[in-house]
């Protein structure tokens, strides 16, 4: 398996030599640990190793046929994308369930498709305080009767940082931890326990998902994936003018790898830089060919301030022949009949991606020749070096995001004023 990469630009002499100062900046921050999302590739494969030995043989895994992830953002956005785009080529995987969002319908309609004794239940935060994630374990405890003191103790997981509360509520119940690398923060960590924990207990070569980033940081390191370096400091070049990325995904199980990117991209590039000044690169998730219908139109006709980045997969593990049939009035599509579905979305992607840079708008392509763990987890780790290049190159702190602590100070004081009325 392999992935293509693309890049429909030419390069400047200043993005080459902010190329050049990226690529040191980030061997630095691999050499001082100033992130330990570099080194996830080698060192997570001790955990599956550990998952496989202690928890897969256990009969209370093996009767489970469902895998419940409570977390939200970089707690569980990276193991539903795994899991969305890898569940057709993995028919044996058992069903995963995300907790995330505190909406009672959604909540209440998910609970309802959970049998207790059948299902597993990874409980994910960093900090082991995220008010959404205590909040729904609770809800989940106390609506399926779960006994984390008795029955259930070996069902339940717990995946935080070493030390935290959380980490000392599940010592308290006797429940089994796995904890997150202190230097890798939440939307870096799908790489970490906190993705390869419950997708391994569902069932997925997780280690097939780790070589194929461990190759790429390999080729990054080595400087066989320079394109990468060139990409980002094309962006933060052009930033000002164009400081919006779109990601168009063909494929709607890319779906959940589009909102992960979301997360990753904003939360890492939004920032105040060194000279105090307000930057950022804003990225724009949209699925292929539904999106053509819609934002298509503001791409090709409205202000040229975004970059649009085509991903797309060459083959589908299954597909479908369009049939040789003739529907009166509506002769002028037959020219698809005997084709399959995977070449009209592919062709369609073609020619957007071909429209869109008539116009004269940056494009760019990551081509994926099939569906694999190993293509997904090179391309989790691609989006992962490239953010920290750009981050880098506007000279911020990629890895911290102060500017989301205000709003949870506001809504603690919401409630407890509430509780002073």
């Amino acid at each position: 398996m392999m992935i293509e990469y693309r890049i429909d630009w030419q390069e400047a002499a200043e993005a080459k030599a902010a190329a050049e100062e990226a690529f040191y900046h980030l061997v630095e921050e691999q050499e001082k640990g100033i992130s330990g999302y570099y080194l996830l590739p080698e060192r997570s494969r001790m955990i599956v190793e550990e998952v496989k030995a202690t928890l897969l043989p256990t009969s209370t895994v093996q009767e489970a046929d469902t895998v419940v992830v409570i977390g939200i953002g970089g707690s569980s956005l990276g193991a539903k994308a795994v899991d969305r785009i890898l569940r057709p080529v993995t028919p044996g995987a058992k069903r995963m369930v995300f907790f995330e969002n505190p909406d009672p319908l959604e909540v209440l309609e998910k609970i309802e498709t959970l049998e207790r004794e059948r299902t597993l239940f990874c409980v994910i935060s960093k900090s082991g305080g995220t008010i959404e994630t205590t909040t729904l374990y609770k809800v989940l405890i106390d609506r399926l009767g779960l006994a984390p003191d008795g029955a259930d103790r070996e069902r339940i997981f717990v995946i935080t940082d070493e030390g935290s509360i959380l980490h000392r509520y599940a010592d308290a119940h006797g429940l089994r931890s796995f904890f997150i690398p202190a230097n890798v923060g939440g939307r870096f960590s799908v790489l970490s326990a906190v993705g390869v924990v419950p997708l391994t207990l569902a069932g997925y070569d997780v280690c097939a998902l780790l070589k194929g980033a461990q190759k790429l940081h390999q080729d990054f390191f080595d400087r066989r994936a320079d394109h990468i370096l060139q990409k980002g400091a094309f962006y933060v070049r052009h930033w000002r003018e164009r400081p919006m990325n779109v990601l168009f995904a063909y494929g709607t199980h890319l779906e959940d790898l589009t909102k992960w990117y979301v997360q990753l991209w904003g939360e890492s590039l939004g920032k105040i830089d060194a000279q105090g000044e307000r930057v950022g690169l804003t990225p724009l998730g949209h699925i292929g060919s539904v999106d053509q219908h819609s934002f298509l139109q503001l791409i090709m006709e409205g202000p040229r301030d975004k970059t649009v980045t085509f991903l797309k997969i060459d083959r589908f593990p299954r597909d479908i022949t369009i049939p040789d049939l003739r529907l009166e009035h509506i002769e002028k599509n037959d020219y698809i009949n005997g084709h399959s579905v995977g070449e009209l979305l592919d062709a369609e992607c073609e020619a957007t991606w071909e429209s869109i840079r008539k116009q004269g708008v940056p494009t760019d392509g990551i081509v994926l020749d099939g569906i694999s763990p190993e293509n997904i987890g090179e391309l989790i780790f691609y989006y992962e070096l490239l953010t920290s290049v750009a981050g880098a190159l506007l000279d911020i702190n990629t890895y911290d995001q102060p500017g989301v602590e205000l709003g949870k100070q506001i809504l603690r004081q919401k409630f407890q004023d509430k509780g002073d009325a």
